[in-house]
């Protein structure tokens, strides 16, 4: 019996995870920021005979102190993680700063991830062979990160904020593996290509436009976690792995650089305290 955390897994991938982790006997926390999409995770988990496996907590992990939160309450409940899956994502269609100061979409993308990763390190060290999968866009190349200006104060918009938040999780995946050299923990960076995986968060006309576009060319939320589950039950190596879908992705694409994610890393490590 494994045990596994999924971050933003009340709905489109991680909840598709969660219950596949759920029908064959793992133990999943899963969190959120929906108490009622939580229940209704914990109701499908029960329906399946799962009850007794499956926890929720209550986060809105845009917020540092809430990942701080997040993080003891998993170490009070476990000795160990077989896995850690980072999903969380939301759509801001104008600047939200957080209590912390983050543009909102940095917070979600990147902050919240950096947090969880580094902070349940102890955790999946215990495990005999645990894996971080960061559900991203790697891969892609467009975008950048605004060095002078990650809160995106000077000019935002909200396709740039997603991209920047999707370079950040590049270097974040670089950077880890650089920092635990030895370490047992594989990170898993998947791009799982277009997935109608819900659009909660999208407001008029977007969330129309991407129904539709969901509808006519998205794959489901069963069909793209399918690599992923491949990737986590037979890992092909150790520290950074890279797919899109079930390919590898080249690990010179300048997103990948590793001299910037040791800048970023630098920029942000005061965060772990």
């Amino acid at each position: 019996m494994g045990t596994y955390v999924v971050a933003g897994g009340t709905t489109g991938m991680g909840r598709g995870l969660a219950l596949h982790f759920l029908r064959r006997g793992d133990r999943v926390t899963v969190v959120g920021s929906d108490p009622e999409k939580g229940r209704l995770v914990l109701d499908e988990a029960a329906r399946m005979g799962a009850g007794d496996r499956a926890a929720f907590i209550q986060a809105d992990l845009s917020s540092v102190a809430a990942n701080v939160r997040v993080i003891e309450e998993v170490k009070a409940r476990h000795d160990a993680l077989d896995g850690l899956v980072l999903t969380a994502i939301r759509h801001f269609s104008r600047r939200v700063e957080t209590p912390d100061g983050f543009e909102a979409t940095f917070a979600l993308y990147y902050v919240s991830r950096f947090l969880l990763s580094y902070g349940l390190t102890g955790l999946l060290e215990q495990a005999e062979s645990p894996m971080i999968v960061n559900i991203c866009g790697v891969g892609i190349t467009k975008g950048a990160i605004h060095w002078d200006d990650l809160s995106l104060e000077r000019g935002y918009g909200s396709i740039q904020a997603m991209l920047q938040g999707g370079r950040a999780t590049d270097l974040l995946g670089v950077a880890y593996t650089a920092n635990h050299p030895d370490g047992r923990t594989r990170y898993l960076l998947h791009h799982p290509g277009f997935t109608d995986s819900g659009t909660s968060s999208l407001k008029q006309p977007t969330k129309t436009i991407i129904k539709l576009l969901a509808k006519l060319m998205g794959q489901p939320v069963e069909k793209s976690i399918q690599p992923i589950i491949e990737l986590m039950d037979d890992p092909p190596g150790k520290g950074l792995l890279a797919y899109d879908r079930r390919t590898p992705v080249d690990p010179s694409l300048p997103t990948l650089d590793p001299e910037n994610a040791r800048r970023l890393y630098e920029l942000t490590r005061h965060l772990l305290g």
